[in-house]
């Protein structure tokens, strides 16, 4: 790509800064559509995958998605995965699959071929069509003679099925590979779940220093290449290697089918749109939001639809569990208005106030709306990447909000709160992440007036490693939880959460763990609530 960049920029000066976008779309185009398999991919040289020089499994496998008579299936072919090109040529590999009734596959009743292109980084995502509704499923990977790990994926309920009694899922976030050990990602493998939500910053762009960080690694050294900031298409596979080579967390992928979203560290910390969160041009932001968002496809079990073009890419998507639970997944990057009063915690303002300020886009949140008009659904759940619950810093007048979440964005909030009202939703929960701590919100109709009514829950997971241990009381914990009457938990130390919906009420336990820089951290539930539906408002359970 970076070959390019002197000819963008110099169009860019040519035709002035209005004209921007036209540039920067074109650069983005050409930064996803130089390195795509040509038209004539399928007369290119295969290599025999009996000559692969190593196991190349080494990211795991994973399946994501799940729809109610097909599961999707991942894997990235990398015997050296350290290496710019994973440790394979510049040659398509021929991948088969198989999905199976038993872990041990005697009864495989679905197999076939496809195609880990080195465009897409020998990557594969498998659409498997024609399976039973509601239930579990093994699958597994042949590349000559090697055979990956074997993976456990779902279909859902029919979208039409009313006897849906129960759904079990975590809400996890914020993974910081430089922070720590993921025990977290290792204890959520034995969870009892259905499926695991990814509410963003699955990766960090931050440099990883040869001792892996806080991991402090003394038996091994990363290679020198990791200790920078991504960039290029090649420095996002890369940092998707070191992540994903990781024994706890491909252990999570392969227990639990995968439902994810992004925040804004898979690309640049608190970058908003097209907007970069340090003063490069514009052209030259696109062209790396295009191969992060390349990158992020290539490494996660995400379908066709969600696959980029250019630096755009469709996230936001609808999946349905019966009639007990719609998932609106939401992406509150891409298209949101920039941060207000220069971002960071700031007093509101007329600016953060403006009324067509957005997080959303007219779109998406159009596409969220009409979607909650027709929902017929028990529970409406929001998997979505900020804080969304209004969060004064004091309980002062002074007080401060955080302009890179929802409440940067008070109008846009206001909207989705007054639809969901005129849409007659009784339970609805938002799950957020980011924070690096864990938070359960009453959702009020008006945030200014305690005594407003309650409209929805907001389940807000603590991050992975992301800040370290942490602690269980932060050193703000006093004047937040007194500054937001409708901030029912709150805990600083690392974990996920787990919520079990149900068709009277919702369970909700949030998961810590005691250490994150050193292995072997216990795991424990910090606290419990419940929820009954028809009667938002998180008590204790």
């Amino acid at each position: 790509m970076d070959t390019h960049m002197p000819e963008l920029r110099a169009a860019a000066r040519r035709m002035g800064r209005r004209h921007f976008l036209t540039v920067a779309g074109a650069a983005a185009a050409l930064a996803f559509t130089t390195h795509l398999p040509a038209a004539g991919a399928a007369s290119r040289a295969v290599l025999d995958a009996r000559k692969i020089p190593a196991y190349p499994f080494t990211l795991g496998v994973a399946s994501g998605d799940p729809l109610p008579d097909s599961v999707l299936l991942w894997t990235r072919l990398a015997p050296s995965p350290y290496e710019p090109d994973g440790g394979l040529p510049a040659q398509r590999v021929e991948v088969q699959w198989e999905v199976a009734y038993d872990e041990r596959f005697y009864a495989v009743i679905r197999s076939g071929t496809a195609t880990a292109h080195p465009e897409y980084a020998h990557s594969v995502h498998v659409e498997v069509p024609g399976l039973d509704e509601d239930r579990f499923y093994y699958y597994r990977f042949r590349a000559g003679t090697w055979i990956s790990p074997v993976g456990r994926a779902r279909t859902a309920p029919g979208a039409d099925s009313f006897w849906v009694s129960s759904l079990t899922f975590a809400a996890v976030a914020c993974a910081a590979y430089f922070d720590g050990y993921y025990t977290a990602y290792k204890h959520l493998a034995s969870e009892d779940l259905d499926m695991v939500v990814h509410l963003g910053d699955y990766i960090y762009e931050y440099g990883v220093d040869s001792a892996g960080g806080h991991r402090g690694y003394t038996d091994r050294r990363l290679p020198a290449h990791f200790n920078q900031e991504t960039v290029t298409l090649q420095d996002y596979r890369l940092r998707y290697a070191l992540y994903k080579n990781d024994a706890d967390l491909q252990a999570a992928h392969a227990a639990h089918p995968f439902v994810v979203t992004w925040d804004d560290h898979e690309t640049e910390n608190n970058y908003a749109g097209a907007i970069p969160e340090n003063g490069v041009p514009p052209e030259e932001f696109l062209l790396r939001r295009a191969a992060a968002y390349r990158a992020y496809w290539e490494n996660l079990p995400l379908r066709a639809p969600q696959r980029p073009v250019g630096a755009d890419m469709r996230l936001y998507r609808r999946l349905r569990f019966g009639q007990l639970a719609q998932f609106d997944v939401l992406d509150t990057r891409q298209y949101r208005s920039n941060q207000a009063n220069g971002d960071g915690w700031q007093a509101p303002s007329p600016e953060s106030e403006d009324p067509s300020r957005t997080m959303t886009g007219a779109a998406q949140e159009r596409w969220l709306l009409d979607g909650w008009k027709t929902s017929e659904a028990v529970w409406n759940v929001v998997p979505q990447q900020v804080t969304f619950a209004q969060r004064r810093n004091v309980p002062t007048g002074d007080y401060k909000l955080s302009m890179d979440a929802w409440d940067g964005y008070p109008a846009s909030r206001k909207r989705l709160l007054d639809g969901a009202t005129a849409a007659g939703l009784d339970n609805l929960m938002v799950l957020s992440g980011d924070a690096h701590v864990g938070y359960g919100f009453d959702l009020k109709a008006d945030f200014d007036d305690p005594a407003s009514r309650v409209v929805g829950t907001e389940i807000s997971t603590t991050s992975l490693t992301s800040g370290r241990d942490g602690a269980q009381k932060p050193g703000n914990w006093i004047s937040l939880t007194k500054a937001n009457p409708h901030l029912k938990f709150y805990d600083g130390r690392r974990g996920y959460t787990v919520v079990r919906l149900g068709r009277t009420s919702a369970d909700i336990a949030f998961r810590t763990v005691s250490t994150v820089t050193r292995p072997g951290g216990t795991l424990s539930t910090a606290a419990s609530f419940s929820t009954g539906t028809g009667m938002p408002g998180l008590q204790p359970a």
